[in-house]
């Protein structure tokens, strides 16, 4: 992954911590990315209105404001601005609410540049790509979905579903990359009265697994985000085999100056909190070239 990552990508960070900042603002900014910073939503609020953003990372628990009413408040200002949220591990119906209320997506604290970067990256994409047509096909790896025909293949093979499935299907293709929750599933494909039924949907993902993944049990294409709904992977970006393999040039696994802000914004954290269990941990594949990842103990 070189260091023209985020090059042409403006990002407007805003939290109230300082050190959240700082750890995000110096890998970045060495993968070119060009960072805005803003401690409160009402200071973001004006750099929006005054300055070119293409993405915004917001934290949501900020004093002022707060995090849920400039999301709604960006919303309204710019529309199709991608905004990510920042949240913390435990804060699913944060999640929920932001990604209903807007956001395109979330990046859950502690977490990892190279998960960031991804993040930041397909999101700047969708909203620079042009709207598609309602019948316009769809490809995604091995699935095509043809609104047309109402016709889905894989691998050129017809692909049979029921009328609820491929419903399923064609929502969270035409929203791949972004996190669908359960509730806006339901609402789309049955009507609001069922918007609480996820174990009913739960079922019908199982089954649509069967019938489009190479290994339902192993899911490619039809991901789960745990306790807020579903995703359709964006395969179509080709620079996410860079963040998995590692391409040479400028990483967070690599590099001293990506990696010291993040691990000494951790290492402050967990000082004298092991009861919180977090610990920091360069997996394998991180010093492969890849960045930080941080994930519970139990």
């Amino acid at each position: 992954m070189g260091t023209a990552t985020g090059i042409g990508i403006r990002v407007l960070l805003v939290d109230d911590e300082v050190a959240i900042r700082r750890a995000l603002r110096v890998p970045l900014t060495e993968l070119g990315f060009e960072v805005m910073e803003a401690s409160r939503g009402e200071e973001a609020l004006r750099l929006v209105r005054s300055e070119t953003v293409d993405v915004v990372l917001l934290d949501l628990q900020m004093p002022g404001i707060g995090g849920m009413s400039t999301l709604v408040k960006l919303r309204q200002i710019v529309p199709r601005l991608p905004v990510l949220i920042l949240t913390v591990q435990d804060s699913e119906d944060l999640k929920v609410e932001a990604l209903e209320a807007g956001a395109d997506d979330y990046i859950t604290k502690p977490f990892s540049v190279r998960e960031c970067v991804a993040r930041l990256r397909s999101a700047v994409r969708r909203a620079r790509t042009p709207e598609r047509a309602e019948d316009a096909p769809m490809e995604i790896g091995e699935i095509r979905l043809d609104p047309a025909r109402r016709s889905v293949t894989l691998a050129g093979e017809p692909v049979h579903l029921t009328r609820k499935e491929y419903q399923i299907l064609h929502f969270l293709m035409k929203h791949a990359g972004k996190a669908v929750t359960n509730g806006k599933l339901l609402t789309q494909v049955w009507g609001h009265e069922y918007r609480n039924e996820a174990g009913y949907l739960r079922t019908f993902v199982r089954q649509l697994r069967k019938k489009i993944e190479p290994d339902p049990a192993r899911p490619r294409y039809l991901l789960t985000d745990a306790y807020v709904g579903y995703r359709f992977a964006d395969l179509q970006e080709g620079w996410e085999d860079d963040l998995q393999k590692g391409s040479g040039g400028v990483s967070a696994g690599s590099n001293e100056r990506l990696r010291g802000p993040l691990t000494m914004l951790m290492r402050d954290r967990l000082a004298g909190q092991e009861q919180t269990g977090w610990r920091d941990v360069e997996t394998d594949e991180d010093l492969a070239g890849n960045g930080l990842m941080w994930f519970p103990l139990a």
